[in-house]
Protein backbone atom coordinates (compact mmCIF):
# COMPACT_ATOMS: atom_id res chain seq x y z
CA UNK A 1 0.00 0.00 0.00
CA UNK A 2 1.44 3.35 -1.11
CA UNK A 3 0.76 6.98 1.05
CA UNK A 4 1.51 10.19 1.14
CA UNK A 5 3.78 10.24 3.20
CA UNK A 6 2.25 13.79 4.93
CA UNK A 7 -1.02 11.44 5.71
CA UNK A 8 0.59 8.72 7.65
CA UNK A 9 -1.70 7.87 10.51
CA UNK A 10 0.48 8.40 13.58
CA UNK A 11 3.41 9.85 11.86
CA UNK A 12 5.96 11.22 14.56
CA UNK A 13 6.98 15.17 14.22
CA UNK A 14 10.73 13.72 13.53
CA UNK A 15 9.07 12.26 10.59
CA UNK A 16 6.74 15.02 9.58
CA UNK A 17 9.54 17.26 9.22
CA UNK A 18 11.87 14.89 7.74
CA UNK A 19 9.17 14.82 4.64
CA UNK A 20 9.29 19.03 4.83
CA UNK A 21 13.41 18.53 4.25
CA UNK A 22 12.87 16.02 2.08
CA UNK A 23 10.29 18.74 -0.08
CA UNK A 24 13.35 21.11 -0.55
CA UNK A 25 14.45 20.56 -4.74
CA UNK A 26 18.35 21.23 -3.18
CA UNK A 27 19.97 20.29 -6.26
CA UNK A 28 23.22 21.63 -6.02
CA UNK A 29 24.71 21.30 -9.46
CA UNK A 30 21.56 23.08 -11.50
CA UNK A 31 22.48 26.91 -10.69
CA UNK A 32 18.33 27.69 -11.36
CA UNK A 33 17.66 25.81 -7.61
CA UNK A 34 20.23 28.34 -5.80
CA UNK A 35 17.12 29.55 -4.07
CA UNK A 36 15.92 26.26 -3.17
CA UNK A 37 19.23 25.40 -1.54
CA UNK A 38 19.12 28.80 0.65
CA UNK A 39 15.92 28.09 2.19
CA UNK A 40 16.25 24.55 2.72
CA UNK A 41 19.62 26.44 4.50
CA UNK A 42 17.41 28.47 6.18
CA UNK A 43 14.80 25.82 7.22
CA UNK A 44 17.65 23.68 8.95
CA UNK A 45 18.59 26.66 11.24
CA UNK A 46 15.22 27.09 12.33
CA UNK A 47 15.36 23.14 13.50
CA UNK A 48 18.97 23.37 14.90
CA UNK A 49 17.46 26.26 16.52
CA UNK A 50 14.53 25.05 17.93
CA UNK A 51 16.87 22.05 19.11
CA UNK A 52 18.40 24.54 21.23
CA UNK A 53 21.58 25.10 19.80
CA UNK A 54 23.12 28.17 18.57
CA UNK A 55 23.50 28.36 14.62
CA UNK A 56 25.52 30.70 12.21
CA UNK A 57 24.80 30.81 8.36
CA UNK A 58 28.29 31.26 6.45
CA UNK A 59 27.89 32.34 3.34
CA UNK A 60 30.37 30.97 0.55
CA UNK A 61 30.93 31.56 -3.38
CA UNK A 62 28.37 28.65 -3.56
CA UNK A 63 26.04 27.46 -1.29
CA UNK A 64 25.85 27.92 2.91
CA UNK A 65 27.60 26.35 5.30
CA UNK A 66 25.40 25.82 8.32
CA UNK A 67 26.82 25.70 11.97
CA UNK A 68 25.17 24.62 15.23
CA UNK A 69 26.36 24.30 18.30
CA UNK A 70 25.77 24.00 22.30
CA UNK A 71 27.23 25.99 24.76
CA UNK A 72 30.62 24.42 24.97
CA UNK A 73 32.51 23.47 28.59
CA UNK A 74 36.05 22.89 29.61
CA UNK A 75 36.96 19.18 30.34
CA UNK A 76 34.49 17.61 27.51
CA UNK A 77 34.79 15.93 24.74
CA UNK A 78 33.89 18.17 21.37
CA UNK A 79 32.03 16.44 18.21
CA UNK A 80 31.73 17.67 15.24
CA UNK A 81 28.62 16.06 13.12
CA UNK A 82 28.42 16.69 9.24
CA UNK A 83 26.40 16.40 6.70
CA UNK A 84 24.96 17.73 3.32
CA UNK A 85 22.01 19.31 2.48
CA UNK A 86 22.38 19.53 -1.43
CA UNK A 87 20.92 16.53 -3.56
CA UNK A 88 21.70 15.15 -7.11
CA UNK A 89 19.80 15.79 -9.90
CA UNK A 90 16.57 13.66 -10.24
CA UNK A 91 16.77 13.08 -14.24
CA UNK A 92 15.64 10.01 -15.58
CA UNK A 93 11.97 11.91 -13.74
CA UNK A 94 9.93 9.16 -15.75
CA UNK A 95 11.71 6.33 -14.34
CA UNK A 96 10.46 7.51 -10.29
CA UNK A 97 7.01 5.52 -9.65
CA UNK A 98 6.62 8.69 -6.88
CA UNK A 99 7.53 12.49 -7.26
CA UNK A 100 11.49 12.81 -6.21
CA UNK A 101 10.72 16.04 -4.04
CA UNK A 102 7.42 14.41 -2.88
CA UNK A 103 8.57 11.97 0.28
CA UNK A 104 6.18 8.78 -0.28
CA UNK A 105 5.82 5.82 1.75
CA UNK A 106 5.51 2.20 0.71
CA UNK A 107 6.06 -0.85 3.01
CA UNK A 108 7.90 1.43 5.68
CA UNK A 109 10.35 2.75 3.53
CA UNK A 110 10.38 6.51 2.22
CA UNK A 111 11.17 7.37 -1.47
CA UNK A 112 12.30 10.64 -2.48
CA UNK A 113 15.46 12.16 -3.50
CA UNK A 114 17.63 12.90 -0.46
CA UNK A 115 16.12 10.75 1.59
CA UNK A 116 19.16 8.50 2.54
CA UNK A 117 22.09 10.76 0.77
CA UNK A 118 21.78 12.68 2.97
CA UNK A 119 19.21 14.26 4.17
CA UNK A 120 17.86 11.67 5.91
CA UNK A 121 20.80 10.22 7.63
CA UNK A 122 22.23 13.43 9.17
CA UNK A 123 18.68 14.69 9.86
CA UNK A 124 18.35 11.47 12.15
CA UNK A 125 21.22 13.26 14.47
CA UNK A 126 20.10 16.41 14.50
CA UNK A 127 16.36 14.65 15.68
CA UNK A 128 18.54 12.50 18.26
CA UNK A 129 20.21 15.78 19.62
CA UNK A 130 16.97 17.85 20.10
CA UNK A 131 15.40 14.73 21.88
CA UNK A 132 18.63 14.69 23.94
CA UNK A 133 18.15 18.74 24.82
CA UNK A 134 14.47 18.16 25.72
CA UNK A 135 14.78 15.21 28.11
CA UNK A 136 17.97 16.35 29.99
CA UNK A 137 18.90 20.23 28.93
CA UNK A 138 21.80 19.67 27.89
CA UNK A 139 24.34 17.23 25.63
CA UNK A 140 27.37 14.94 27.25
CA UNK A 141 29.60 16.56 24.62
CA UNK A 142 30.44 19.83 23.11
CA UNK A 143 28.57 19.33 20.01
CA UNK A 144 29.43 21.32 16.58
CA UNK A 145 26.73 20.57 13.23
CA UNK A 146 28.44 21.19 9.86
CA UNK A 147 25.96 21.47 7.19
CA UNK A 148 27.28 22.02 3.61
CA UNK A 149 25.03 22.61 0.44
CA UNK A 150 27.80 21.24 -1.93
CA UNK A 151 28.79 17.87 -1.42
CA UNK A 152 27.38 16.57 -4.17
CA UNK A 153 29.35 18.73 -6.59
CA UNK A 154 33.13 18.12 -5.06
CA UNK A 155 32.85 20.34 -2.04
CA UNK A 156 34.58 23.65 -3.43
CA UNK A 157 34.06 25.78 -0.74
CA UNK A 158 34.28 23.51 2.22
CA UNK A 159 38.05 22.59 2.55
CA UNK A 160 39.05 26.57 2.51
CA UNK A 161 36.12 27.21 5.39
CA UNK A 162 37.81 25.04 7.43
CA UNK A 163 40.81 26.35 7.13
CA UNK A 164 39.56 29.73 7.41
CA UNK A 165 37.73 28.55 10.82
CA UNK A 166 39.68 26.19 11.98
CA UNK A 167 39.99 27.70 15.77
CA UNK A 168 36.10 27.66 15.75
CA UNK A 169 35.81 24.18 14.45
CA UNK A 170 38.05 22.37 17.11
CA UNK A 171 36.80 18.82 18.01
CA UNK A 172 38.16 15.78 19.05
CA UNK A 173 36.40 13.47 16.59
CA UNK A 174 34.08 13.86 13.33
CA UNK A 175 30.92 11.90 13.03
CA UNK A 176 29.32 11.15 9.56
CA UNK A 177 26.31 9.19 8.62
CA UNK A 178 26.80 9.01 4.90
CA UNK A 179 27.94 5.27 4.12
CA UNK A 180 26.14 2.30 4.13
CA UNK A 181 25.43 -0.97 6.22
CA UNK A 182 26.12 -4.11 4.61
CA UNK A 183 22.70 -5.24 5.00
CA UNK A 184 19.52 -4.57 7.08
CA UNK A 185 20.05 -4.98 10.89
CA UNK A 186 23.92 -5.12 10.14
CA UNK A 187 25.55 -2.62 12.19
CA UNK A 188 28.83 -1.39 9.95
CA UNK A 189 31.36 1.14 10.70
CA UNK A 190 33.15 2.15 8.09
CA UNK A 191 36.63 2.83 8.54
CA UNK A 192 38.20 3.63 5.12
CA UNK A 193 37.72 5.12 1.65
CA UNK A 194 39.08 4.75 -1.37
CA UNK A 195 41.12 8.02 -2.87
CA UNK A 196 39.98 9.02 -6.55
CA UNK A 197 41.93 10.56 -9.48
CA UNK A 198 40.26 11.66 -12.91
CA UNK A 199 41.91 12.61 -16.56
CA UNK A 200 40.27 12.93 -19.74
CA UNK A 201 42.64 12.21 -22.60
CA UNK A 202 41.47 13.21 -26.64
CA UNK A 203 42.81 11.57 -29.01
CA UNK A 204 43.54 14.33 -32.58
CA UNK A 205 44.01 12.70 -35.63
CA UNK A 206 42.83 14.45 -39.55
CA UNK A 207 41.61 18.07 -39.27
CA UNK A 208 38.41 16.93 -40.25
CA UNK A 209 36.07 13.72 -40.63
CA UNK A 210 37.45 11.77 -43.22
CA UNK A 211 35.48 9.18 -45.99
CA UNK A 212 36.24 5.46 -44.80
CA UNK A 213 36.61 4.11 -47.98
CA UNK A 214 38.58 6.57 -49.37
CA UNK A 215 41.47 7.28 -46.55
CA UNK A 216 40.78 4.09 -44.70
CA UNK A 217 44.19 1.75 -44.02
CA UNK A 218 46.06 5.17 -44.34
CA UNK A 219 45.80 6.88 -41.16
CA UNK A 220 45.08 5.85 -37.83
CA UNK A 221 41.90 6.26 -36.33
CA UNK A 222 40.91 8.01 -33.17
CA UNK A 223 38.65 6.12 -31.96
CA UNK A 224 40.26 2.76 -32.66
CA UNK A 225 43.03 4.45 -30.86
CA UNK A 226 41.02 5.13 -27.95
CA UNK A 227 40.10 1.57 -27.51
CA UNK A 228 43.24 0.56 -27.96
CA UNK A 229 44.43 2.39 -24.98
CA UNK A 230 41.64 1.58 -23.23
CA UNK A 231 42.80 -2.03 -23.43
CA UNK A 232 46.38 -1.11 -22.50
CA UNK A 233 45.18 -0.28 -18.85
CA UNK A 234 44.62 -3.99 -17.61
CA UNK A 235 45.96 -7.12 -18.06
CA UNK A 236 43.81 -10.13 -19.12
CA UNK A 237 43.32 -11.12 -15.57
CA UNK A 238 41.75 -7.68 -14.59
CA UNK A 239 45.37 -6.10 -12.78
CA UNK A 240 45.97 -2.71 -13.99
CA UNK A 241 49.20 -2.42 -16.34
CA UNK A 242 50.32 1.15 -15.55
CA UNK A 243 53.53 0.50 -14.78
CA UNK A 244 54.26 1.61 -11.37
CA UNK A 245 50.93 2.22 -9.84
CA UNK A 246 50.92 -0.51 -7.46
CA UNK A 247 54.33 0.47 -6.01
CA UNK A 248 52.71 2.66 -3.21
CA UNK A 249 49.81 0.34 -1.89
CA UNK A 250 49.57 -0.77 1.19
CA UNK A 251 48.10 -4.40 1.27
CA UNK A 252 45.07 -5.36 3.00
CA UNK A 253 45.67 -6.27 6.64
CA UNK A 254 45.15 -10.21 7.66
CA UNK A 255 42.60 -9.41 9.77
CA UNK A 256 41.03 -7.51 7.27
CA UNK A 257 40.16 -9.84 4.85
CA UNK A 258 39.48 -12.50 7.86
CA UNK A 259 36.01 -10.67 8.59
CA UNK A 260 35.48 -9.53 5.49
CA UNK A 261 35.60 -13.11 4.02
CA UNK A 262 33.24 -14.24 7.19
CA UNK A 263 29.97 -11.27 5.91
CA UNK A 264 27.01 -12.97 3.89
CA UNK A 265 27.11 -13.79 0.90
CA UNK A 266 29.94 -11.14 -0.17
CA UNK A 267 29.81 -12.72 -3.92
CA UNK A 268 26.38 -13.65 -4.25
CA UNK A 269 25.58 -10.10 -2.65
CA UNK A 270 27.45 -8.28 -5.36
CA UNK A 271 25.88 -10.47 -8.52
CA UNK A 272 22.53 -9.58 -7.15
CA UNK A 273 22.72 -5.66 -7.11
CA UNK A 274 24.51 -5.27 -10.19
CA UNK A 275 22.53 -7.70 -11.71
CA UNK A 276 26.14 -8.61 -13.70
CA UNK A 277 25.93 -12.27 -15.22
CA UNK A 278 29.49 -12.68 -13.66
CA UNK A 279 31.90 -11.12 -11.57
CA UNK A 280 35.07 -10.00 -12.64
CA UNK A 281 38.27 -8.42 -11.39
CA UNK A 282 41.69 -8.24 -10.25
CA UNK A 283 43.02 -12.24 -9.75
CA UNK A 284 43.83 -13.47 -6.37
CA UNK A 285 41.14 -11.18 -4.45
CA UNK A 286 37.07 -11.37 -3.60
CA UNK A 287 34.26 -9.12 -4.98
CA UNK A 288 34.24 -7.00 -1.37
CA UNK A 289 38.41 -6.97 -1.33
CA UNK A 290 38.50 -5.48 -4.80
CA UNK A 291 35.93 -3.22 -4.14
CA UNK A 292 36.70 -1.76 -1.06
CA UNK A 293 40.66 -2.44 -0.64
CA UNK A 294 42.10 -2.88 -4.56
CA UNK A 295 42.57 0.35 -6.48
CA UNK A 296 41.25 0.73 -9.59
CA UNK A 297 40.83 2.39 -13.12
CA UNK A 298 37.53 2.85 -14.72
CA UNK A 299 36.47 3.94 -18.12
CA UNK A 300 33.21 6.38 -16.80
CA UNK A 301 32.66 7.94 -20.75
CA UNK A 302 34.14 6.86 -23.93
CA UNK A 303 33.14 8.98 -27.46
CA UNK A 304 34.15 9.73 -31.19
CA UNK A 305 32.65 9.96 -34.80
CA UNK A 306 29.01 9.12 -36.22
CA UNK A 307 26.79 8.34 -32.80
CA UNK A 308 23.40 8.84 -34.73
CA UNK A 309 20.95 6.47 -36.16
CA UNK A 310 22.08 3.95 -39.36
CA UNK A 311 25.80 3.90 -40.57
CA UNK A 312 28.07 7.06 -41.41
CA UNK A 313 31.06 6.04 -43.06
CA UNK A 314 33.93 8.35 -41.19
CA UNK A 315 37.64 7.88 -39.62
CA UNK A 316 36.26 10.73 -36.98
CA UNK A 317 38.68 13.59 -36.53
CA UNK A 318 39.08 12.93 -32.96
CA UNK A 319 37.59 10.56 -29.87
CA UNK A 320 38.31 10.94 -26.24
CA UNK A 321 38.02 8.79 -22.92
CA UNK A 322 37.01 9.85 -19.44
CA UNK A 323 39.06 8.08 -16.62
CA UNK A 324 38.62 7.61 -12.92
CA UNK A 325 41.22 5.92 -10.75
CA UNK A 326 39.71 4.48 -7.29
CA UNK A 327 42.83 4.45 -4.80
CA UNK A 328 43.84 2.75 -1.37
CA UNK A 329 45.87 3.56 1.33
CA UNK A 330 49.36 4.60 0.44
CA UNK A 331 49.05 6.06 -3.03
CA UNK A 332 48.94 9.75 -3.76
CA UNK A 333 46.65 11.25 -6.81
CA UNK A 334 49.09 13.16 -8.04
CA UNK A 335 51.47 10.70 -8.66
CA UNK A 336 48.93 7.93 -9.89
CA UNK A 337 47.89 10.97 -12.64
CA UNK A 338 51.59 11.37 -13.70
CA UNK A 339 51.91 7.60 -13.82
CA UNK A 340 48.71 7.40 -15.78
CA UNK A 341 50.00 10.07 -18.64
CA UNK A 342 53.13 8.52 -19.11
CA UNK A 343 51.26 5.24 -19.65
CA UNK A 344 48.93 6.90 -22.23
CA UNK A 345 51.63 9.13 -23.97
CA UNK A 346 53.80 5.66 -24.05
CA UNK A 347 51.17 3.30 -25.86
CA UNK A 348 49.67 6.20 -27.89
CA UNK A 349 50.68 5.91 -31.69
CA UNK A 350 52.50 8.21 -33.60
CA UNK A 351 49.44 8.63 -36.07
CA UNK A 352 47.56 10.74 -33.44
CA UNK A 353 47.77 13.67 -31.15
CA UNK A 354 47.23 13.01 -27.24
CA UNK A 355 45.93 15.86 -24.97
CA UNK A 356 45.50 14.65 -21.28
CA UNK A 357 43.40 17.07 -18.62
CA UNK A 358 43.69 16.15 -14.73
CA UNK A 359 40.48 16.27 -13.55
CA UNK A 360 39.36 16.60 -9.27
CA UNK A 361 41.09 14.30 -6.89
CA UNK A 362 40.81 13.25 -3.84
CA UNK A 363 43.04 10.86 -1.13
CA UNK A 364 42.34 7.92 0.28
CA UNK A 365 41.26 7.88 3.80
CA UNK A 366 41.57 5.01 6.57
CA UNK A 367 41.50 5.09 10.36
CA UNK A 368 42.16 2.32 13.32
CA UNK A 369 39.02 1.03 13.63
CA UNK A 370 40.68 -0.61 17.08
CA UNK A 371 41.19 2.77 18.54
CA UNK A 372 39.18 4.23 21.72
CA UNK A 373 36.79 6.45 19.30
CA UNK A 374 36.81 3.31 17.36
CA UNK A 375 35.26 1.21 20.17
CA UNK A 376 33.33 3.86 21.41
CA UNK A 377 31.23 3.54 17.70
CA UNK A 378 31.38 0.34 17.79
CA UNK A 379 29.51 0.14 20.96
CA UNK A 380 27.11 2.60 19.98
CA UNK A 381 25.93 0.91 17.26
CA UNK A 382 26.10 -2.77 18.91
CA UNK A 383 23.50 -1.46 21.40
CA UNK A 384 21.63 0.31 18.73
CA UNK A 385 21.00 -2.71 16.40
CA UNK A 386 21.61 -5.95 19.01
CA UNK A 387 23.91 -7.07 17.13
CA UNK A 388 27.97 -7.05 16.54
CA UNK A 389 29.18 -4.53 14.03
CA UNK A 390 31.52 -5.49 11.27
CA UNK A 391 34.41 -3.17 9.91
CA UNK A 392 34.54 -2.52 6.70
CA UNK A 393 35.83 -0.11 3.90
CA UNK A 394 33.83 1.62 1.61
CA UNK A 395 34.95 1.45 -2.43
CA UNK A 396 33.54 5.12 -2.87
CA UNK A 397 35.42 8.53 -1.91
CA UNK A 398 34.20 10.98 0.21
CA UNK A 399 37.04 13.74 -0.36
CA UNK A 400 36.35 16.14 2.49
CA UNK A 401 36.76 13.02 5.15
CA UNK A 402 40.55 13.27 4.07
CA UNK A 403 40.40 17.00 4.40
CA UNK A 404 38.87 16.69 8.12
CA UNK A 405 41.96 14.77 8.99
CA UNK A 406 44.48 17.46 6.94
CA UNK A 407 42.93 20.67 8.50
CA UNK A 408 41.42 19.85 11.71
CA UNK A 409 43.71 16.81 12.59
CA UNK A 410 40.96 14.37 13.90
CA UNK A 411 39.78 11.17 12.84
CA UNK A 412 36.22 10.33 11.72
CA UNK A 413 33.80 7.84 12.38
CA UNK A 414 31.59 6.70 9.29
CA UNK A 415 28.22 5.29 10.78
CA UNK A 416 26.37 4.41 7.44
CA UNK A 417 22.46 4.32 7.02
CA UNK A 418 22.07 3.31 3.85
CA UNK A 419 20.99 -0.11 2.52
CA UNK A 420 22.85 -1.35 -0.60
CA UNK A 421 19.82 -0.79 -2.43
CA UNK A 422 18.85 2.80 -1.46
CA UNK A 423 19.23 3.73 -5.15
CA UNK A 424 21.16 6.33 -3.64
CA UNK A 425 21.94 9.17 -7.13
CA UNK A 426 19.40 7.34 -9.20
CA UNK A 427 15.65 6.62 -9.59
CA UNK A 428 13.75 5.89 -6.28
CA UNK A 429 16.14 6.58 -3.81
CA UNK A 430 14.70 5.70 -0.32
CA UNK A 431 15.67 5.03 3.32
CA UNK A 432 13.94 3.20 5.31
CA UNK A 433 11.67 4.83 8.49
CA UNK A 434 13.79 1.71 10.88
CA UNK A 435 16.51 3.13 9.93
CA UNK A 436 15.77 6.55 10.31
CA UNK A 437 14.50 5.75 13.69
CA UNK A 438 17.52 3.94 14.57
CA UNK A 439 19.85 6.62 13.43
CA UNK A 440 18.42 8.58 16.32
CA UNK A 441 18.21 5.98 19.03
CA UNK A 442 22.63 5.87 17.80
CA UNK A 443 22.69 9.49 18.06
CA UNK A 444 22.49 9.77 21.59
CA UNK A 445 23.72 6.55 22.55
CA UNK A 446 27.32 7.77 20.37
CA UNK A 447 27.61 10.74 22.34
CA UNK A 448 27.10 9.37 25.52
CA UNK A 449 29.71 6.28 24.36
CA UNK A 450 32.10 9.26 23.28
CA UNK A 451 31.58 11.56 26.50
CA UNK A 452 32.75 8.45 28.30
CA UNK A 453 36.16 8.05 26.71
CA UNK A 454 38.86 9.46 29.03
Amino acid sequence: MVESARHIMNSSKHLDDLFTLLAFPSISTDSDYKDDLDQCADWLIGKLNDAGLKTEKHPTAGHPVVIARNEHQQGRKTVLIYGHYDVQPVDPVELWNSPPFEATVKDGVIYARGSTDNKGQHFAHICGVADTIKEHGDLPVNLIFLLEGEEEIGSPNLEPFLKQHADDLKCDVVVVSDTGMVGPGIPTLTYGLRGIACLEFTLKGPSIDLHSGIYGGAVANPATVVAELIASLHDADGKIAIEGFYDDVKPLESWEREQWADLPDGEAATLKETHVPALFGEAGYSSLERRWGRPTAEVNGIGGGYQGEGSKTVIPSQAFAKLSFRLVPGQDPAKVLQLAEAHLIKHCPDGVNIEIDAGHAGNPYVMDAHSNYGKAAQSALQKTFDADPVLIREGGSIPIIDSFKQVLGVDTLMCGLALPDCQAHAPNENFPIANFEAGIKLNRLLLQELADLD
